[in-house]
């Protein structure tokens, strides 16, 4: 598409840990007219508000990145609220940008969207093929049907709109809150906590045999922009590193990084969520170019010293 520079474009979402990587990297190169808002300044669960919102900032170019999200157990405890939410932000902010001849709208998906048993690595066209993890099932679906939306109004109204899936996120100004940290940082703060408390040892939920893989967001932000910028087509597209790490492996890796020497104590009566998870990411390096460039070692480290610094003063 023609140039962003000169675009105005909306970002839901965009004060929030990937929208604001979103926005700096939008920012650096060069683009003007970059608006952002508070989720208390419009509900995007009303349509109504959205409405509101689409008439007062008149946007060109649309990127959906508002969520609500959580880890396994935020899942489990809110699965109507989660799947609520997140379907209703993403109807309504899609039928607005049609209503109001929005020229492309960027819809971000989830690697939780993906069957529960899909065969490693992920590939784009196993995404129908069987039912989420259960224990983020509705938030993945709500996720979803992002991708049926986008699709219909394209083949109906000629709305220009694609589906990204990101795979797990990571990276300074992550959530650390445990309501609604994903495994990272909920492990950094275990971490930190245990030993500000001169704790022994951290508990650690399932039995560390699942695997995961993770993206550090400015990463993940640069992939978003060379889509919004370059890709134009219905089929989704992973957005990840192509590499996966057992979760026993990431919990003595953190513990080793962070400085925590007490014991990992396993509870396997908690769940482990979705076996394995790897992302086949040939689709978005051939589309638009995009490969994952942070090693992932100096990625956490800088995302232990960006905990260290700000929250905890060590």
């Amino acid at each position: 598409m023609d140039s962003l520079i000169s675009k105005r474009i909306l970002i839901t979402g965009g004060a929030g840990f990937l929208g604001s990587n979103v926005v700096h990297e939008l920012t650096r190169l060069g683009c003007k007219h970059i608006l952002v808002f508070r989720s208390s300044e419009y509900d995007l669960r009303s349509p109504a508000e959205t409405a509101r919102l689409f008439g007062d900032t008149r946007p060109q170019i649309v990127i959906h990145l508002a969520a609500v999200v959580g880890g396994i157990g935020a899942n489990l405890a809110n699965p109507g609220r989660f799947f609520y939410d997140n379907l209703m932000m993403g109807v309504d902010i899609i039928e607005q940008a049609r209503l109001h001849r929005v020229e492309k709208v960027v819809a971000i998906g989830t690697v939780c969207a993906y069957p529960k048993f899909t065969p490693v690595p992920f590939r784009e066209e196993d995404l129908w093929n069987g039912y989420p993890e259960e224990t983020n099932a509705p938030y993945g679906i709500a996720k979803k049907m992002l991708l049926v939306q986008a699709q219909a109004y394209r083949q109906q109204y000629g709305l220009n709109s694609i589906y990204l899936l990101p795979v797990n996120l990571y990276g300074p100004g992550d959530s650390f809150d445990p309501e609604k940290s994903h495994v990272i940082p909920a492990l950094i703060k275990k971490c930190f906590d245990a030993i500000h408390s001169g704790a022994d040892h951290i508990d650690v939920w399932g039995t560390g045999a699942a695997s995961r893989e993770f993206l550090y967001v400015e990463d993940c932000a640069r992939a978003i922009v060379q889509a919004t910028q370059h890709y134009d087509k219905p089929e989704p597209v992973n957005i990840g590193a192509g590499r996966e790490i057992r979760i026993r492996e990431l919990v003595e890796l953190i513990s080793d990084l962070s400085g925590f020497r007490g014991e990992i104590r396993w509870d396997p009566s908690k769940p482990d969520g979705q076996p394995r998870r790897c992302l086949d990411v040939s689709r978005a390096e051939r589309e638009f170019g995009f490969r994952a460039q942070t090693d992932f070692r100096h990625g956490l480290l800088k995302t232990i010293n960006w905990y260290r610094e700000r929250c905890v003063g060590l």
